[in-house]
């Protein structure tokens, strides 16, 4: 029997991105509205991923920098690059470790599917402390997520039996949307309480259950 495969969205699922935006953000701008920066910002970097030849560390760049022309703030000399530089610091969601090891112990693979670049992803799944079987970012897949070059790459690299794969993230737009329009199952980390139509296998608060959930889905 073909191997059982889960993978994963990184930031956002596995490590609080909104967490490490908002510290960085409140550290370049004190002054500003963090919260209102941090909902922007989220408007803004999709749009500039639509330019899949750029590196994750110019997407940043360019995403912080739109983010605070927005509320007429500019980026102090110096701290253009704020967001990678501190990206790898950023810290995993308590239950990550102990979710990801009890997968492993029961026999799941595990990708990780990252929109970032390998030298800021490869810290991020360190601080992680559990190691994955493969791991696909913007430069392997040749675009960014909702495209579906990491999935492709994925696939390709590992031939994973489909019907034995189930993707599990917290973005709508980047991986849920995206699995439903490539008929893969999928696992929606809700973390933001957030409401939906969008067609899932399943979905939970964080990754407490999920050995048990994705145990369900795809029996041994």
């Amino acid at each position: 029997m073909s191997e059982r495969w889960a993978t994963f969205d990184c930031y956002g699922t596995l490590i609080d991105w909104n967490g490490g935006l908002w510290t960085e953000f409140a550290t370049v701008w004190p002054e500003a509205d963090t919260d209102r920066l941090l909902e922007l910002y989220h408007l803004i970097e999709p749009h500039i991923e639509e330019h899949g030849d750029l590196t994750y560390d110019e997407v940043l760049v360019r995403a912080l920098a739109a983010t605070g022309a927005i509320e007429g703030l500019s980026v102090p000399i110096g701290r253009e690059h704020a967001l990678a530089e501190s990206l790898p610091s950023w810290p995993p969601f308590p239950e990550v470790p102990g979710a990801l090891a009890g997968l492993r112990s029961r026999g799941w693979k595990l990708g990780v599917l990252s929109n970032t670049d390998p030298d800021l992803l490869t810290p991020s799944v360190e601080s992680i402390g559990v190691p994955f079987d493969v791991a696909i970012t913007a430069k392997e897949a040749g675009s960014y997520k909702p495209a579906p070059g990491h999935w492709e790459s994925f696939f390709a690299e590992t031939g994973a039996d489909r019907a034995r794969h189930v993707h599990v993230g917290a973005s709508l737009f980047h991986d849920i949307e995206a699995a439903a329009r490539m008929g893969m199952r999928a696992v929606w980390i809700n973390r933001l309480d957030e409401t939906s139509d969008v067609p899932r296998t399943a979905e939970l608060p964080d990754l407490t259950r999920l050995p048990d959930t994705l145990d369900e889905i795809q029996a041994d």
